[in-house]
């Protein structure tokens, strides 16, 4: 892949996601915001265009993630972000909220943040539970169905939405949103930092905090830059065909 200063920072992410680290230790966010060129990104993080390109270059010559995510059709790629990621999601929030609440009543008195972190927390996770209802319900179907319609050569509708546009502009919407919630987590735990008095349990709490929150990053990365822009492509392709 050629980069330079105009490529825009989801489509590097999406070719090679170990540059998602890179983008990370900039401070960029690589996937809720990933619309953005390297230019508008380090004009408006103050950034050294030529050092960043440096390292992106550098990464791109190393081993890249062994899933090639590009290549995977749209309805393989559905079932393993439902599989490794939704169920991720439903199997940890009930963890961290039990660690959180324990936090809470044990060291709230000390460290009023902890409030702060479980109320953004369970915001997330109900947003999330909701979120991710209407991708397996709507639209990995859809996408289901306009794998089989091009492999088939045939057409495919959606009686809940004119275009899958719809949709996906709502998801990115609710993605956003998650992405400021957990920058608000990260800056208020000090970048899951636990203070000098933390024990065992806070110190837990914060590395499933930042498991979390990478695994999301993931999660939405894959989403937005990868199989949504495919949904649309295929929809695009049988209309026009």
């Amino acid at each position: 892949m050629i980069i330079n200063n105009k490529t825009i920072v989801g489509s590097i992410v999406a070719e090679n996601y170990k540059s998602a680290e890179i983008f990370k230790s900039y401070g960029i966010d690589f996937c809720c915001r990933g619309n953005r060129s390297i230019e508008t990104i380090c004009k408006e993080n103050t950034i050294d265009e030529d050092a960043l390109i440096d390292s992106l270059e550098t990464c791109f010559k190393t081993e890249t993630d062994t899933n090639d995510y590009q290549s995977w059709e749209i309805d393989f790629l559905s079932d393993y972000i439902y599989n490794k990621h939704h169920k991720y999601i439903e199997s940890k929030v009930p963890e961290i909220k039990q660690y959180l609440d324990k936090l809470c009543k044990v060291h709230g008195i000390h460290h009023q943040e902890l409030f702060e972190i479980y109320k953004l927390f369970t915001e997330s996770a109900n947003e999330l539970t909701t979120h991710m209802k209407k991708e397996e319900l709507i639209l990995f179907p859809y996408f289901k169905k306009l794998a089989e319609a091009t492999r088939n050569n045939t057409s495919v509708s959606s009686s809940q939405f004119d275009s899958v546009m719809s949709p996906i502009t709502m998801m990115h919407e609710e993605h956003d949103n998650e992405g400021v919630r957990f920058r608000k987590i990260a800056e208020l735990s000090n970048g899951y930092s636990p203070p000098l008095d933390a024990c065992n349990t806070y110190k837990v709490t914060y590395s499933l905090l930042q498991e979390f929150e990478e695994d999301l990053h993931k999660h939405i990365h894959l989403e937005n830059n990868i199989l949504f822009k495919k949904g649309i492509e295929l929809e695009q392709n049988l209309k026009s065909n």
